[in-house]
């Protein structure tokens, strides 16, 4: 219900992932993936559809909408006996009641009290989070979107790896400029490894570096560099992906 207030009061606007920790988890040392849940769990409450949202859509790297109008409540039309007019509060009162209940139940044990350590302790050995490539092209990092277009590429074709765990881009561009060791991100996404890289250019050559890590003990167990034409980025971010996908298929047992 607080994820739904917090939202709702600011209807038509962009909300972080920060500012919705500050405003329902004040004062509880939750990670970014409780709010991700807890949208995930309210858009199923609502009968929301992500792809297609009628009340919550997603900003990338950005945060969460309220796309549904959101007016105050106001009486029934005065022409209405008393009893007709109590009714519609009523029933509206006790539908949010059973809504707040209903997220409370579903998240009193999951998200709202988990101590940081607790929630991830124990990640899934094929789990993996992609952080957001470096543009490391020049002063000017006039390469920052490609290499932010690598990262959600790389992103959605491990995600179809059956068995494998990967944070959504949402989680993982969090992380984007933060000065946060390689162990604290795993422990935060609840992942075993990590993996990163960069992108360079060189005249008519793009080189995008990609380096698997080892969480538990910050090890690089598979890295690799790709040197391919540049007039063509989207086909490269493509086919880069697919030889990342399939290599990191291999390493991760």
């Amino acid at each position: 219900m607080r994820l739904l207030l917090c939202l709702a009061e600011r209807a038509g606007e962009v909300v972080s992932i920060d500012e919705v920790l500050d405003q329902v988890w004040s004062g509880v040392v939750v990670t970014p993936d409780s709010v991700y849940q807890a949208v995930a769990s309210l858009r199923r409450q609502l009968g929301d559809d992500a792809k297609e949202p009628a009340y919550i859509a997603t900003v990338p790297r950005l945060g969460y909408r309220m796309v549904a109008t959101v007016t105050p409540w106001t009486e029934a039309l005065a022409a209405e006996s008393p009893g007709a007019k109590r009714r519609p509060r009523v029933l509206a009162i006790g539908a949010a009641v059973c809504l707040a209940l209903a997220i409370a139940f579903l998240f009193y044990d999951k998200v709202l009290y988990i101590p940081r350590a607790t929630a991830t302790a124990s990640a899934p050995q094929k789990s993996v989070a992609v952080l957001p490539f470096l543009d490391l092209t020049s002063q000017k990092m006039d390469e920052e979107y490609f290499a932010d277009g690598m990262t959600e590429e790389l992103i959605d074709r491990l995600s179809k790896i059956p068995g494998l765990r990967v944070p959504a881009p949402t989680s993982s561009f969090y992380f984007k400029g933060k000065k946060i060791t390689i162990a604290d991100i795993a422990k935060s996404l609840g992942v075993a490894y990590v993996l990163d890289g960069s992108v360079r250019k060189s005249s008519a050559t793009l080189r995008v570096a990609a380096r698997l890590i080892r969480a538990n003990d910050g090890y690089v167990v598979w890295t690799e560099t790709y040197d391919r034409p540049y007039d063509d980025k989207l086909a490269v971010q493509d086919e880069i992906a697919s030889e990342v996908a399939k290599a990191l298929s291999a390493s991760i047992k």
